[in-house]
């Protein structure tokens, strides 16, 4: 998988301005159901071209914070937010993450 690391909400900017979906990784690096969703969800990727960003919501909350309220979504963690034109199309958290799903909104 081709992260890139979310460390400043900026950094979305350029993906927000571009009408492709994108999809953002909440990880707690303190949480082993975290660490296995992760797992699970680079073994069965197969997300070419939709870009990938990792965000670890132990050292960045706020971030996770301001993506709640951008998307009116409730923080978990692990969660899955699915960004298209600015609008969150998909968002699963623990188990219920599946490619099948985010598939399904591509």
């Amino acid at each position: 998988m081709n992260w890139t690391t979310l460390r400043d909400y900026s950094q979305l900017t350029s993906a927000l301005e571009n009408s492709k979906p994108f999809f953002v990784f909440k990880h707690s690096t303190r949480c082993s159901i975290s660490s296995m969703a992760l797992n699970r969800f680079e073994g069965s990727n197969d997300l070419e071209g939709v870009q990938a960003f990792y965000l670890d919501i132990i050292n960045f909350r706020s971030i996770s914070n301001q993506l709640a309220l951008d998307y009116d979504v409730q923080h978990q963690s692990p969660q899955l937010l699915l960004i298209r034109a600015n609008e969150c199309i998909y968002n699963a958290s623990h188990n219920s993450i599946s490619i099948d799903a985010i598939k399904a909104f591509l």
